[in-house]
């Protein structure tokens, strides 16, 4: 049995706020629970909703942990009752509701993963809540296929550049938008047949002109507010929209006639708060399906920065800049 400290270093929000909100801080090592395992965190990724958490808001699901951070990488060091999936020292990736941005955390063995053949454990820490949140809305709520022609925007983000390489894997035509020339030969460059600086060009009319005014078949949504109207206006007859962030506010006036006339499907979801059993559906169908491409080296995260744990207040500056292309990790 591996002897694990009684203590270690977390970083909690002092009180909502500003990044320095973020303070390393001593907190007891977790104990893996039924069916859960605790791990030994070499590396944990940054998201949009941890911003959201240190900002005061979004609170962690009942029953989660306060310390930000949605999914991690490293060694697992602990088994509670029942967990049977991994072995002691065995390396994983995982998905957490919180706790990932800390020395040690305990995940559900069933929201785990084994770390891909070929990665190291920073790259494994970057793949869990982006290629879980991309699964889960572009194949199974927004039902991707071959053939279609899909828009992520905000292509450049963790969810963006993920995006663009499951699509183009499964045989989609990719457009992108994003806010600089820079940002678009990256997406370029990870297989988008077509990158639009929402900045310099109207991005329905470049959209339409690229799918030769047709229109496209899935828009995959972080923005909200006013590209709500523009994404009815984008989408191809029986297209599907489907909102995974409001960056621009949940709010808008839009021109809903569309709905009806085109026979769109608008829906959306959120991650965290969803249970166990349902992540460990999303986790299986990424096992078989994903997995193979990731250790084929079709797929791999793009990485543009790593910080030390205790920097993390950095790290989450780096993310509201919006100059990253691709993921942000933790290093512990």
């Amino acid at each position: 049995m591996n002897a694990t400290p009684e203590t270690m270093t977390v970083i909690g929000i002092a009180a909502p706020g500003e990044p320095e909100a973020l303070q390393p801080e001593t907190r007891p090592v977790p104990r893996p629970g039924p069916g859960e395992v605790l791990v030994a965190v070499a590396a944990a990724g940054i998201n949009r909703p941890d911003v959201l958490q240190r900002r005061g808001g979004y609170a962690p699901p009942p029953g989660a942990s306060d310390i930000p951070g949605l999914e991690l990488a490293g060694t697992v060091v602990a088994l509670g009752e029942g967990a049977e999936r991994f072995a002691i020292g065995q390396q994983v990736c995982g998905l957490v509701a919180g706790g990932g941005y800390a020395e040690y955390a305990v995940v559900h063995e069933s929201n785990a993963l084994p770390v891909p053949k070929g990665f190291s454990l920073t790259e494994a820490g970057a793949v869990p809540e982006t290629y879980f949140t991309v699964w889960t809305n572009v194949f199974q709520r927004g039902r991707l296929a071959a053939g279609e022609s899909f828009l992520v925007h905000g292509g450049s983000s963790g969810i963006g550049t993920t995006a663009i390489q499951l699509a183009k894997a499964f045989g989609a035509t990719v457009l992108a938008t994003v806010g600089s020339d820079d940002k678009c030969r990256a997406c370029r460059e990870l297989g988008a047949d077509h990158a639009i600086n929402y900045r310099t060009e109207d991005f329905v009319a470049a959209a339409k002109a690229a799918t030769g005014g047709r229109g496209v078949d899935l828009i995959l949504d972080m923005v909200g507010g006013d590209y709500i109207d523009r994404n009815y206006e984008l989408a191809a007859d029986q297209g599907r929209i489907v909102q995974i962030a409001f960056l621009n506010g949940p709010k808008a006036t839009a021109n809903f006639s569309r709905l009806m006339l085109k026979r769109l499907t608008h829906t959306g979801s959120t991650l965290r708060p969803r249970t166990v059993p349902e992540k460990a559906a999303i986790a299986a169908e990424l096992h078989e399906k994903v997995w193979p491409l990731l250790e084929a080296g079709r797929c791999k995260p793009l990485i543009h920065a790593t910080f030390p744990l205790a920097q993390a207040a950095e790290a989450h500056r780096l993310m509201e800049s919006s100059a990253h292309i691709g993921k942000i990790v933790l290093t512990v």
